[in-house]
């Protein structure tokens, strides 16, 4: 099991650091009391979940009072525990200050201090959480990062392949029935050989064997579908750069029965071995309006 702990400065991007690591699979638990992990680790230990195997916490000041208490408990639970790594997400004070007047958030430290200003509260927390930073296994300084900078760097931690970190999500529809609205891209293949027009074939679907080979037999699928899978190879990596998390592939032939199915279930399957976190879903392969 992987158990990461986000800790580190308050405005430094650990809810941020936290939405990254949700998008690339990981259980996520926003401001969990240290007295809280070691129950956390045990039910997700004990768990039959797999989604429950790669978890991330983030532990700052917002539940926990007392420092000591909070770097006390983070090492005797990392020490008493398998698989636990804690990222470390830091700036420069300069940069935090400006960060909280542009935001015109209060810093939780603020009312603990007789000089209630952001620059106090930012240079106690970075005095108090000084023990904390020395347990890190990894520890990025978020200063001059962007939101994409900070996704690659997490990406480049936490994941052997960086195509587990985009859902591909391929949606077979009919036109007839109108475009997919969360599609962020549309393939026609209304140009492949149609089934519909063979008469032992119009009732049966792209999820069956025989319309499968008859939609990719012809020399014209082929070619189409060849190079589909070229662009696709070729434009995955520049989503994944741009920081996509999700990319929802819309397929649409006339009725969403035939053709679009066939080709949804072949690039589902072609996408997978490659290592892509990948859904198939056919809108209209049910629907039997005329």
């Amino acid at each position: 099991m992987e158990f990461v702990i986000i800790s580190g400065m308050s405005g430094a991007g650990k809810t941020s650091a936290l939405h990254i690591m949700e998008d690339i699979g990981y259980y996520c638990v926003d401001n969990i009391p240290t007295s809280l992990l070691q129950t956390l680790y045990k039910l997700c230990k004990d768990s039959s979940d797999k989604a429950m195997k790669r978890v991330a916490v983030v532990v700052d000041v917002r539940g926990n009072g007392d420092y000591e208490v909070m770097y006390d408990d983070l090492e005797n639970f990392k020490k008493n525990n398998e698989g636990v790594s804690i990222l470390y997400i830091d700036a420069k004070v300069d940069s935090l200050i400006v960060r909280y007047k542009e935001t015109r958030r209060r810093h939780p430290l603020t009312e603990r201090l007789k000089d209630g200003s952001v620059a106090a509260a930012v240079k106690e927390e970075q005095r108090l959480l000084v023990p904390v930073k020395t347990l890190a296994d990894y520890s990025i300084d978020t200063t001059f990062m962007s939101i994409k900078q900070l996704r690659e760097r997490i990406i480049s931690m936490f994941l052997e392949n960086s195509s587990n970190s985009i859902m591909l999500t391929f949606m077979s529809f009919g036109f007839k029935y109108g475009i997919p609205l969360e599609s962020d891209l549309i393939i026609d293949v209304r140009c492949l050989p149609n089934p519909f027009y063979i008469a032992e074939l119009k009732e049966h679907t792209g999820l069956e064997k025989c319309i499968q080979d008859y939609v990719l037999d012809s020399e014209e699928t082929q070619e189409f579908v060849k190079r589909l899978i070229d662009w696709l190879d070729y434009s995955l990596p520049l989503y994944l750069k741009e920081g996509k998390s999700e990319l929802v592939v819309g397929i649409g032939c006339t009725g969403g029965k035939h053709r679009s199915v066939t080709i949804a279930e072949l690039l589902d399957n072609y996408f997978m071995e490659k290592g892509y976190k990948c859904i198939v879903q056919h809108r209209d392969v049910k629907n039997n309006e005329v």
